[in-house]
């Protein structure tokens, strides 16, 4: 019995669900429904997914609040081109009365709680992570960079003084690949933030009474990236984890090391195919048939490298490196070919 009433909860639950999305389409085609009236925030290539959709979805109603920098960032080009009203960070509060609600998506500023309280729904976010894992500036890198085998995207209240700390409106779940580079999971993200935002917004009144707080004991951060996380200490890290912050890094930062005290960066890597001889850590040498750089790790693993950078140099292939940086190296009487572990 207790099976059978729970069975008909969840199914008069799940029907709720589903009109509740519908309810905005019906209101569409009868010619009744209005989006809300939205004051979007952001900056770069992951808001970029959101303005356009929001853009689609509402219309007119819409608003963009960007920085002015030069040269002019991604938004600031979108909305000039499409006529958006347009307006400066910081903007002056007694403008959010004018809108029904707030969109910030990778915007970079500490939003004071005038400008919050000015909306009267308040102010959502997008965020590239299942929070509250990966709370701050890069939570898709270090869902790379420390393995995760899934993330996703949520959409969340704002609050005043402290960033990714509000209630849970919605969120979606993707997989990380084992191969994937930051790019691709970064522009994957994107477009799934940006889907989820306009579900959202067409179902606001719903998402906002049905909305749940973060569990603070759950939490992990996501630091912004400083060049500490981008140099290689050899004899700590294994090939496998030099390789994965690599692909969490790719298009953003390069790894770096130094040898014969100039910075190397290093370009484009992979894990070697078996039978590459044991190195020890930082050591160097030249496999002629693959023309790359084997690299010793921790843990006896090792690393191979196919283009790098030497400090006031331009990029060079293994090749161009071992004619010349490791012959110099041979030359000057060295006993071994070394990177230094910095």
């Amino acid at each position: 019995m207790f099976c059978g009433k729970s069975l008909v909860n969840n199914f008069y639950k799940y029907k709720r669900k589903v009109w509740q999305n519908v309810i905005p389409i019906v209101q569409r085609c009868k010619g009744t429904y209005r989006p809300p009236k939205i004051l979007f925030f952001g900056t770069d290539n992951f808001s970029l997914p959101s303005l356009q959709a929001l853009h689609k979805n509402c219309g007119d109603r819409l608003g963009v609040v960007t920085s002015f920098k030069s040269p002019a960032n991604c938004v600031r080009t979108y909305a000039e081109k499409e006529k958006l009203p347009l307006q400066k960070w910081p903007i002056d509060p007694s403008v959010c009365p004018q809108f029904d609600l707030g969109v910030v998506v990778s915007f970079g500023h500490l939003i004071p709680a005038n400008i919050i309280n000015g909306f009267p729904h308040g102010m959502i976010n997008v965020h590239a992570s299942l929070l509250p894992k990966w709370r701050g500036a890069a939570p898709i890198i270090y869902a790379i960079m420390k393995g995760d085998a899934s993330t996703g995207v949520s959409i969340m209240k704002i609050e005043p003084h402290r960033f990714d700390i509000g209630d849970i409106l919605a969120q979606r779940e993707v997989d990380i690949k084992p191969d994937v580079f930051m790019p691709d999971l970064h522009a994957s993200l994107a477009s799934l933030g940006a889907d989820l935002l306009v579900d959202t917004v067409n179902n606001l009144s719903v998402r906002l009474k049905e909305a749940k707080p973060q569990d603070s004991t759950r939490a992990s951060y996501a630091p912004k990236i400083t060049s500490k996380i981008t140099e290689i200490i050899w004899s700590e890290l294994s090939a496998f984890e030099i390789y994965t912050r690599h692909r969490a890094l790719y298009g953003y930062k390069n790894l770096t090391t130094s040898f014969l005290g100039k910075q190397v960066q290093l370009l484009e890597l992979r894990l070697p195919e078996k039978g590459v001889p044991v190195q020890e850590p930082g050591a160097i040498s030249y496999l002629r048939k693959a023309r790359s750089l084997i690299i010793g790790c921790a843990q006896q693993s090792q690393l191979e490298v196919l283009q790098l950078r030497v400090e006031g140099r331009k990029p060079m292939s293994a090749q161009d490196f071992n004619n010349g940086f490791l012959k110099q190296a041979r030359s000057l009487s060295f006993t071994e070919n070394k990177l230094a572990s910095i």
